[in-house]
């Protein structure tokens, strides 16, 4: 296993070269579908957490909570039959096994059995029931200010204290008003619907009108005559929900809604945030067409606007992710992320919309904030500073600005910092290392090894993965690829190609992380004499704002043209079969695979696409719209990009897999593409999975990848 440096008229430089010695074992396709998630998932440690504020972690090991300290051996903290003892002295049921928790304090955890939420002290020995919920509750939120739930059932949210008093805070009839959930299809940071104060005095939420957006029908097949189950789909350019932000405060009773006077009613009310007091509620608001966003401060007791705090425009898209971050020590001060200087980073600013200083900057992006010491002295985040395809962790002085990279290791490195800011817990891995657990100081000194993995894949008969990078289709940039070859590689064949793709924003394939980012799938192709290839091209993300924003207006132009630099290095391969070239994806890489089969019918042999976007005019508002305006503001980019004019095209073979519940990517889009395919006297391959939504899961999977498989074996092998 080494790292080695490739030259070459088209690789410029391949990171990480590893070489995994031949063995006897080989996958089967459950083995590359669910062992990579159980049997052979590198060992890990189970709720490994710090202890509320302390510098002591905890984790789950043989049915019991343990405790460990960064340069002490660990103990036994409370067992599982300690926890049911005290569950069963004050009558609240009993675990099967110890529970998914939270810290509430270093004495005090908080977890649910079935719809109760229990607390368990450990100096008293004791269990406690904090509130009873509805057993059908969904999107629960609870609030440790006031130890009440916020949920919803249906289209209304409710609250419940620990008397079981429930309280409805909307009431709303009409199943076109959604209260309480997330909105938007939770584009542009949006994860949720409910917003608790800091003093849990008041409850925001979302409220979405859906009256105006069309339904798309799917049939339920489970009963005895298939019923109609219709969903609310707001396609791009037509009428799209309105939203709104109410404010409910408990000792009046009343909701006061935010008046949002901005960019008409089809806009976008996205990373809803409390100020430190709980007296102001910022809001950034984003016009429909998300290009000029204003970062707005609203009284929460009357509604109405305080100030514009600043603005963003771009003549392609702006795209708001971030939720403000108050500092606790400086109320009236908070960090805003924007990627305004072409990657995501980090702003100081006061909440009368003063810049006071940007705090990171450079040709990299933060990717995560971690959190602070609690001195606030220290703000520590992720990033891809060292490399697009590694993660690492920094501590940044909030005075000084001075930035401290913590973790050295080569690779993708998740991490936890204790509430002190004294220790991290660093969970890692790269191409060679299945993972890596570490508890470091505060200047990345490792004291202590909780696991160094081991390969469980040592026995199998691998191919040979690889990193590395070419130059994009305008010569300008790096791109980076994942290439494996076949297991028992000879370089004196040639072989097939599978070029799997995905290509869109907010997604990234190839990483410095165990097997290179790679699903055994792919491994499972390379057993069965296939060179599997997957690159990253220019749109997708964490490269900045510049790399993805090539694709507006002309979503999968730019994107194809780097695949075929890609094939364009497959071919210099002396081991690659150029008439032997396939490739697959799913979903924008469905898109993607119908794409290059079609606009280049004379490379691609063999195509299996799955949930592909067909025609961006039947996809949603707020992620379509986005990238490509509207039908009637961009007729010629959604016409280039329409693949039911290149179904006559088509000269390979093509399986197109769909799942017939799909909410995200309609059945009406593959449904045209065969209709087109019919028209033109074009034959093409079709499998539906009847109770499918957008991705086909669990147990089906391994029929699917079996099949995907098979279609290669049938036609390019």
């Amino acid at each position: 296993m080494k790292k080695t440096i490739i030259l070459g008229a088209i690789c410029l430089l391949a990171l990480c070269d590893v070489s995994v010695y031949a063995q006897n074992k080989t996958l089967s396709m459950k083995d590359a579908i669910i062992g990579q998630w159980r049997d052979f998932y590198p060992e890990n440690i189970n709720q490994l957490t710090w202890r509320a504020d302390k510098n002591e972690y905890s984790f789950i090991e043989k049915n019991s909570i343990m405790l460990g300290t960064p340069k002490g051996a660990s103990s036994v903290l409370v067992s599982l039959d300690e926890l049911n003892a005290a569950l069963s002295a004050s009558s609240l049921g009993k675990l099967e096994r110890i529970p998914a928790f939270i810290w509430l304090d270093a004495n005090t955890i908080q977890f649910w059995l079935k719809s109760s939420l229990l607390r368990y002290r450990f100096t008293e020995k004791q269990a406690e029931l904090v509130l009873n919920s509805d057993s059908e509750a969904e999107n629960k939120s609870f609030c440790e200010a006031n130890d009440k739930l916020a949920y919803t059932l249906e289209n209304n949210l409710y609250v419940v204290d620990g008397k079981g008093t429930k309280l409805a805070i909307t009431e709303d009839q009409d199943k076109n008003f959604v209260n309480g959930q997330s909105v938007s299809r939770n584009e542009y940071g949006i994860d949720g619907g409910i917003f608790w104060s800091p003093k849990g005095e008041s409850l925001a939420f979302y409220r979405k009108d859906e009256s105006q957006v069309t339904n798309f029908p799917l049939v339920d097949i489970n009963t005895r005559v298939g019923e109609l189950r219709e969903i609310k789909y707001p396609m791009a350019g037509m009428s799209s929900e309105i939203v709104s932000v109410g404010v409910y405060n408990f000792k009046t009773a009343k909701t006061t809604w935010i008046q949002v006077n901005d960019f008409g009613k089809e806009r976008y009310l996205t990373n809803v945030s409390w100020g430190s007091a709980g007296e102001y509620l910022y809001i950034q608001v984003l016009n429909r067409a998300s290009n000029h966003m204003k970062l707005n401060k609203y009284s929460v007791a009357t509604g109405e606007l305080v100030k514009t705090l600043l603005t963003e425009k771009d003549n392609r898209w702006v795209e708001p992710q971030h939720k403000l971050i108050f500092l606790k020590n400086k109320p009236n001060n908070f960090i805003y992320q924007s990627n305004t200087a072409g990657f995501n980073h980090f702003f100081l600013y006061d909440t009368n919309g003063k810049l006071i200083k940007q705090l990171t900057s450079g040709d990299w992006m933060v990717t995560q904030v971690l959190g602070f010491d609690n001195a606030e002295k220290n703000l520590f985040y992720e990033s891809t500073e060292v490399s697009p395809t590694e993660r690492h962790v920094y501590k940044l002085n909030m005075k000084t600005g001075k930035r401290t990279q913590l973790t050295k290791a080569e690779g993708y490195h998740s991490v936890e910092v204790s509430k002190s800011g004294a220790y991290f817990i660093d969970n890692y891995s790269s191409l060679n290392v299945p993972r890596v657990i570490n508890i470091a100081d505060a200047k990345g000194k490792i004291v202590k090894n909780l696991v160094t993995a081991e390969n469980k894949l040592k026995d199998y008969n691998l191919g040979e993965i690889s990193l590395g990078t070419i130059k994009s289709a305008d010569d300008k940039t790096d791109l980076y690829y994942r290439l494996i070859k076949p297991s028992d590689f000879d370089p004196a064949k040639k072989y097939p190609v599978v070029v799997y793709v995905y290509g869109g924003p907010h997604a990234q394939l190839v990483t410095d992380r165990w097997l290179g980012g790679a699903r055994l799938w792919e491994e499972y192709m390379a057993q069965h004499g296939y060179v599997v290839f997957t690159l990253d091209n220019r749109g997708s993300a964490n490269r900045g704002k510049e790399f993805e924003a090539v694709i507006h207006r002309q979503c999968g132009q730019p994107e194809m043209a780097d695949q075929m630099k890609g094939v364009e290095f497959l071919k210099s391969q002396s081991y690659v079969d150029a008439d032997r070239i396939g490739v697959h994806g799913w979903s924008y890489g469905g898109f993607m695979t119908i794409s290059l089969i079609t606009n280049y019918p004379d490379v691609f042999k063999v195509a299996v696409a799955g949930g592909p976007v067909i025609d961006w005019k039947w996809y949603e508002v707020m992620y379509g719209e986005r990238y490509m305006d509207t039908p009637s503001e961009n007729p010629e980019g959604y016409a280039q990009a329409s693949l039911l004019n290149k179904a006559k095209d088509l000269k390979g073979k093509l399986l197109i897999c769909q799942g017939a519940i799909d909410k995200t990517v309609l059945w009406q889009h593959s449904l045209n593409f065969i209709r087109e395919c019919i028209k033109n006297n074009v034959q093409v391959d079709y499998f539906p999975y009847p109770r499918a939504e957008h991705n086909v899961r669990g147990m089906d999977r391994i029929h699917l990848k079996q099949k995907v498989s098979n279609y290669f074996d049938d036609y390019l092998k």
